[in-house]
């Protein structure tokens, strides 16, 4: 299958009086596409969340990964160290769901500002903190695919405190592919059997895979990697935007 051509910047979006920095990627052929926004794990807007970012584009998708620690530490990226995976939780435990929630309608709007997305159906993919954020951010209206990897806590907590994530789940109004391992000791098999319950129970369209690998399987920078099971989510996130986003074909594809 051919891919798009594409070409990257780091962006500023506002949010009120706070700028997002964030990493965009879009194909270089005229058209308009749909978007997906990239939730980072822990470690920032780094190499690997750059690589998804650009991935996703070449599939024919404008992609933009904010930094959803830009209150806390601006600029941040880190690599998988022990004391990489301390800081970043700090910054992890110190953020807020309507932040969050807020940032990623600020994001919404500067996509749609763009004439490559002109109003073009958006998505949402994450991983790790960033899988749960995407599950946090399908509740808004305009989200209409979501791609949570390994999202921790869905089932028993909320960025800030309060009724954990799962609870929201009725607000969701587009479809959830959720990935998880099954050797992953941060997301017990009870949890991810209650993120089935609560979207089956809301008549929410979904679909959950497990795959024998422990957390962080996706990223091939941690040595969790395990290179089948996430080439084989990768196909199924892509199978999720193109149906669930109503990709069409663009002039200027070979």
């Amino acid at each position: 299958m051919s891919t798009y051509e594409i070409e990257t910047s780091t962006v500023l979006f506002p949010n009120g009086d706070l700028s997002i920095d964030a990493y965009l990627a879009q194909p270089t052929q005229s058209g308009s596409f749909p978007a997906v926004i990239v939730f980072q794990e822990i470690f920032g807007v780094n190499d690997h969340i750059r690589d998804v970012t650009e991935r996703i584009a070449r599939e024919g998708y404008v992609a933009i990964a904010p930094a959803l620690y830009q209150r806390l530490a601006p600029g941040f990226e880190a690599g998988y160290t022990p004391e990489a995976i301390e800081l970043g939780r700090a910054y992890k435990m110190q953020t807020k769901a309507e932040e969050l929630l807020g940032d990623t309608q600020a994001a919404i709007r500067y996509l749609r500002s763009l004439p490559a997305v002109d109003g073009a159906a958006i998505g949402t993919i994450g991983f790790c903190f960033g899988g749960h954020v995407a599950y946090l951010a399908a509740t808004l209206p305009d989200i209409k695919a979501t791609a949570s990897f390994y999202g921790a806590g869905i089932a028993t907590a909320t960025p800030g405190g309060g009724p954990p994530t799962l609870s929201r789940t009725g607000d969701i109004t587009g479809t959830v592919y959720a990935f998880f391992g099954d050797r992953d000791a941060s997301i017990p098999a009870a949890e991810v059997a209650q993120i089935q319950d609560a979207l089956s129970a809301h008549r929410i369209p979904h679909q959950i895979f497990r795959y024998p690998a422990d957390h962080g399987f996706f990223c091939d920078r941690r040595g969790s990697y395990q290179p089948d099971a996430a080439a084989d989510a990768w196909q199924k996130a892509l199978q999720l935007f193109q149906s669930a986003l109503e990709r069409q074909p663009q002039a200027g594809l070979p």
